[in-house]
């Protein structure tokens, strides 16, 4: 149990962290590797998959305080994925 809540705790607490605007990501990624042993790059994927979902959170909030431009939305995702996928490609 305990191997289960430590890390919980941390997650949450970054979590809280992040959504202050603190860079909890940058915290949850000291924290994997420093404290909990974890391998960097585990450590960073892990970051980059915990960033996935507090992001969809964020989105309705900054939606309704207006900091979404909708107009520009689907050319930033649809360049983003383009530019995922030259990424992924050029690093293999």
């Amino acid at each position: 149990m305990k191997e289960f809540v430590l890390p919980l705790l941390a997650g949450v607490g970054c979590g809280v962290l992040s959504a202050w605007g603190i860079g909890g990501g940058t915290l949850l990624l000291l924290v994997m590797t420093l404290v909990f042993g974890v391998d960097q790059t585990a450590a960073q994927g892990i970051n980059l998959l915990y960033f996935l979902p507090a992001a969809l959170l964020a989105l309705p909030a900054h939606k309704k305080n207006g900091y979404l431009d909708t107009k520009a939305l689907p050319w930033l995702i649809g360049s983003g994925l383009i530019c995922a996928a030259l990424a992924a490609w050029l690093s293999a």
